[in-house]
């Protein structure tokens, strides 16, 4: 029977602190053992993790803006006021401009990660379907992006799709418009050519990553079932649609999770070609140009929540298709 002192949440913190120190049965040698693992890594989220977070959080709620001092929500209530303006029809008399860059963030991002997972499903089922010529030298190609920085994918974007690119010289002598009328980066922020520059920077960046988690599940299907479709005259499409891409289903599912989130945080591709203002941009705006640490802080922890709870009920939502 447990003593009061035991069945104290202090008490039975001692208890098992005790039998991780010195353990008697194999269950605690086996916690003990899994607590050692997990060590390294709780000491690197601490201190990488969330000794910053908190620090975060509290900037957000400083009523100084060169010292943690006081509490205040003033800076929650500008950006949520600022984000309800943005809404058609709310009749909210302030400044959109932080629920317009979250509009952009959310859109674009979305934009992006449909496209980028629809290629990588056909680059995944190209490598994985048939036999191509040089294939290693296209699976290098394709990974190359994933080690650039955003700011080298953004110069090369320049490279191409400049007012000097390669690309667009061509265009300018098969067409015979100017530069300014087809280059895609190098535009004015916010207009048609601007956006659809940064929309191919992103997907330089996302596309990779899509098409290598995509493969892994290409890497699970059930290949006779592909087969006996094809035997019973299923064309290659009827057999893509009804058998392989119920198959793929949770990898697609984790391939949009995974890209929304990397094109949410892409931070290097937007400084460079400055075409659409969103989250991560306004962070560099916040900081280096108006210093407004507690608008910066509080951006950043709304961001940080909606990214934990997206990843969150995602996932439940992935675990969901695969049980399924």
């Amino acid at each position: 029977m447990a003593t009061r002192d035991e069945s104290a949440p202090l008490g039975r913190f001692r208890t098992g602190l005790a039998s991780l120190l010195a353990p008697t049965t194999e269950r605690d040698r086996s916690r003990r053992r899994i607590a050692a693992l997990a060590a390294p890594f709780l000491v690197l989220a601490t201190f990488g993790a969330f000794v910053p977070l908190a620090t975060m959080v509290r900037m957000s709620t400083s009523a100084s803006n060169f010292a943690i001092e006081g509490l205040t929500l003033a800076a929650y209530e500008r950006l949520f006021t600022s984000i309800l303006a943005a809404v058609p029809g709310a009749g909210i008399d302030a400044n959109p401009v932080y629920g317009e860059v979250i509009w952009n963030s959310l859109w674009f991002g979305a934009a992006t990660t449909l496209a980028s997972v629809v290629i990588g499903v056909a680059i995944a089922h190209g490598l994985e379907k048939y036999d191509l010529p040089r294939e290693g030298l296209l699976v290098t190609l394709i990974s190359f992006p994933i080690s650039l920085p955003g700011i080298v994918a953004a110069f090369m974007m320049i490279v191409w799709f400049g007012k000097t690119g390669l690309l667009t010289n061509v265009l300018t002598v098969f067409t015979g418009a100017g530069p300014n009328a087809v280059a895609l980066t190098g535009q004015p922020s916010g207009t048609l050519l601007a956006i659809t520059g940064l929309f191919f920077g992103y997907l330089y960046s996302m596309i990779p990553r899509a098409t290598f988690l995509l493969r892994g599940s290409y890497a699970e299907v059930n290949t006779d079932a592909e087969e006996a479709a094809r035997s019973l005259g299923a064309t290659p499409w009827q057999t893509f649609r009804y058998v392989t891409l119920p198959q793929i289903r949770p990898g697609i599912v984790g391939a949009l999770i995974l890209t929304f989130r990397t094109a949410l945080a892409i931070f290097g591709t937007v400084l460079v070609l400055k075409a659409l203002s969103v989250v991560t941009f306004r962070f560099s705006q916040e900081i280096s140009v108006g210093f407004d640490l507690q608008m910066a802080s509080a951006l950043a922890t709304v961001f940080f929540v909606f990214t934990v709870l997206f990843t969150f009920l995602s996932l439940r939502l992935t675990s969901a298709e695969v049980a399924g």
